[in-house]
């Protein structure tokens, strides 16, 4: 008689194989892929009435959303996350940027003290079914999202679809309202995947 196993989907472990995936995405097609997740993102924007956004700037293989935020900045309050300790403050996006911790470029610091945002688009290695967002291990945005009064209209965005329909976080991850790859678009409760991702 056989015996099956069943091996339970662990964070850690889809953590690890969504990063997997991720690195070994073909470069050739990368700016298509950003091309059409940009498309995306920019048709879902102008369906929300917003002023202060918070973006992220990417690193070489997250989704490249440099070109929104071009179009953002000419009639929107963008922000970015500047890196203190253990979370994150934001500070208005203002050219140049200086690369930081992590590689990961930031604006100069400000006094101002910026609360509030409208939505927030933020990067995501993986998400599960709640919509739960996993990234790199270390809680920054989670800390930085438990510190808001309000919450944001939060859109993950991938570079390639990383998802389980398994509810694998914990309760102080970060949830989105949708999650946007280059040809998948999920929202809280209706799920549209479109072949070839």
């Amino acid at each position: 008689m056989s015996e099956r196993l069943y091996m339970t989907l662990t964070k850690e472990t889809f953590r690890k194989n969504s990063i997997e995936k991720i690195q070994n995405l073909h470069t050739y097609n990368k700016v298509y892929r950003d091309a059409l997740l940009e498309q995306k993102l920019l048709r879902l924007l102008k369906k929300y009435k917003h002023r202060n956004i918070l973006v992220y700037h990417p690193l070489p293989f997250e989704a490249d959303i440099r070109k929104s935020i071009t179009k953002m900045r000419r009639k929107l309050n963008v922000y970015v996350p500047f890196m203190e300790g253990e979370s994150f403050k934001m500070v208005p996006f203002r050219l140049p940027l200086k690369k930081k911790k992590f590689g990961i470029f930031e604006a100069g610091d400000t006094i101002r003290n910026i609360k509030k945002i409208d939505i927030a688009i933020v990067p995501s290695i993986g998400v599960d079914g709640d919509l739960k967002r996993i990234g790199f291990g270390k809680g920054m945005y989670d800390r930085f999202f438990a510190k808001l009064k309000k919450k944001p209209y939060t859109i993950f965005v991938q570079p390639v679809l990383c998802y389980t329909r398994e509810s694998i976080c914990d309760s102080y991850d970060v949830e989105a309202d949708v999650l946007i790859t280059p040809t998948a678009e999920i929202f809280k409760g209706h799920i549209a995947i479109k072949k070839g991702n």
